[in-house]
């Protein structure tokens, strides 16, 4: 099995040199490039995984990331962005830009490390995981398949009514499902179900995704959506 490479780009050398070490300790092969105008110099194509600073010098992250994200030799290479701003208007950049994953200085590596194999295991052999039947939403995955859900690689017991509300919502991003519309989509043998029902389901399910939860958007007077907040 081919090892997977990894490439730090950050101008702090010192967090450069001790990504290197402890991802190689991993098993990782890793390089290090000081800037994105480095980095850019590199075969980018070769790489399995990029952790990406957001403030470097002339060119930045999301500059860099921008131009991989247009080249078809690089666009399906995950991004984890680093970065020591969190602002929702950074976040949202980051995933509009496709980052798989954003992650805040400072941070333990031990949790960087982690995220790096949850992001690997998502976007590795994606061929297989398409046959599966997997769907991700940050670091929620559902295996559509086996009817289960995982979140931070912990898995949710969930209802029959709230894993396919949860499906529904997490395959259209977004979009604003109305109680009418889940009703239709999720409870299609029921004769009579009140519009209750499907509050009480998105809370029970907000409640067992904990944080996450929050992602489960109301939209007063519409409906329920998804959104990366």
């Amino acid at each position: 099995m081919n090892q997977i490479r990894i490439l730090v780009v950050d101008d702090e050398e010192d967090l450069c040199d001790i990504f290197k070490f402890n991802l190689e300790s991993e098993g990782y092969i890793v390089d290090t490039a000081y800037s994105a105008e480095e980095a850019l110099k590199l075969n980018i194509a070769s790489y399995q995984l990029i952790l990406l600073d957001v403030m470097m010098g002339e060119m930045s992250g999301f500059k860099m990331a921008n131009l991989l994200k247009k080249d078809p030799k690089t666009v399906g290479i995950p991004i984890m962005f680093i970065t020591a701003r969190d602002t929702e208007n950074d976040l949202l950049t980051g995933f509009n830009l496709g980052a798989d994953d954003y992650i805040s200085k400072p941070f333990s590596i031990r949790e960087v490390t982690a995220r790096i194999k949850a992001v690997l295991r998502r976007t590795q052999n994606p061929e297989e995981i398409a046959k599966q039947g997997i769907l991700h939403f940050g670091e929620l995955m559902i295996n559509i398949g086996k009817k289960q859900v995982e979140l931070n690689e912990k898995k949710i017991a969930l209802t029959k009514k709230e894993f396919e509300i949860l499906v529904l919502l997490v395959s259209n991003p977004g979009k604003v499902f109305s109680r009418e519309d889940i009703l239709m989509t999720v409870w299609t043998d029921e004769v009579c179900v009140l519009d209750r029902t499907i509050d009480v389901n998105i809370t029970r399910l907000r409640k067992k995704l904990g944080d996450f939860g929050k992602n489960i958007i109301t939209r007063l007077g519409y409906g329920y959506c998804i959104e990366q907040i």
